[in-house]
């Protein structure tokens, strides 16, 4: 397979709009093997940046965790860069390429043509499969994923599956592949401004004119240096600590009094996080309701994987500062 090169695409959307991306990951393939990988959150294109729960609940990204991401139009030229003039690979790739195009579209930014392919597809012409969903086909072509909806790892798992697909039918390239099977790639034209027709999903969109209000993005701010003179005896010194929710105080300040005893404040959740403190009222006992924010969600999963994480109200947080709460 010295000859089998494409890129591997995943989006996730923050509702229902398919122009509404605010997560993408890429996974460059040369010689049947992955050679680079990319991925970036975003904020959606101005307008259609409200988050659905229904799309939060399925990839846990949140408004807040975008709010100082690049708009989608500012990361356009980055992710075109990544994938030059390679034939894109998506699992539903019609989606993925209706998230390019609709993206450019309400960003009134042009875009070049793309050649792709599916490989739901292959997976059905492969594998025999109760169901061809990424999970079963990434199975299936030996490279199981672990986090579904996580745009890179869904990305990495569909430049599997191509890799596999092809392997099996002993192809050394796509060309090779698509001539053997009677197959060819799919196209998505150029987009002009002003001169080509939007697609159907945008107009529709635009003619509905019910975008609902832009959401209040969070003010992440810096994350503020560990106090190097800090009480090593302090239980939150050295500890990865991630703020969720609305807090009574400003984001950054929980960071600054958070970075005074020696944590490390994060902007995300990672498998290195320590404590999670939870704002708008919560208490910790109550995360388990239903109620969560992505951040919580991602947090509540890697407990459940055995990481110890500390969940805390922000009244908690306070508390082991021996600080009071804003009025």
């Amino acid at each position: 397979m010295q000859d089998l090169a494409f890129t591997a695409i995943d989006f996730e959307t923050a509702n229902g709009f398919r122009g509404s991306p605010c997560a993408v990951g890429l996974t460059k393939v040369r010689g049947g093997r992955v050679v680079e990988e990319a991925a970036w959150l975003m904020r959606p294109p101005a307008g259609h940046d409200h988050f659905d729960f229904r799309n939060v609940r399925i990839h846990g990204i949140e408004a807040e965790m975008v709010a100082s991401a690049p708009r989608f139009g500012e990361l356009f030229a980055e992710i075109g860069a990544f994938i030059g003039e390679d034939i894109l690979v998506a699992h539903n790739a019609a989606f993925d390429l209706g998230v390019i195009r609709s993206a450019l579209e309400v960003s009134d930014l042009p875009g070049p043509a793309y050649d792709y392919t599916c490989t739901v597809q292959h997976s059905r012409r492969t594998y025999t499969l109760a169901s061809h969903s990424l999970p079963f086909a990434a199975e299936a072509a030996g490279v199981p994923l672990v986090n579904h909806h996580d745009a890179a790892e869904d990305a990495r798992a569909s430049a599997g599956i191509m890799i596999d697909v092809v392997r099996r039918a002993g192809c050394a390239s796509l060309a090779e592949y698509f001539a053997a099977t009677n197959l060819r790639a799919s196209h998505m034209p150029a987009y002009r401004p002003g001169i080509d027709e939007m697609s159907r999903p945008t107009r529709d969109i635009l003619a509905r004119g019910t975008v609902p209000p832009a959401p209040r993005w969070p003010q992440e701010g810096e994350n503020t240096a560990p106090n190097p003179d800090a009480d090593p005896g302090h239980p939150l010194y050295g500890r990865s600590i991630v703020f969720t929710g609305e807090l009574a105080m400003p984001r950054q300040t929980a960071k600054d009094l958070a970075a005074g005893v020696g944590a490390r404040p994060a902007s995300s959740v990672t498998r290195s996080t320590g404590v999670l403190v939870v704002g708008d009222g919560f208490d910790a006992a109550e995360l388990r309701s239903g109620r969560l924010t992505g951040k919580a969600r991602r947090a509540l999963d890697l407990m459940e994987q055995g990481r110890d994480i500390m969940v805390l109200s922000e009244v908690q947080f306070l508390q082991m500062l021996e600080a009071r709460l804003p009025a």
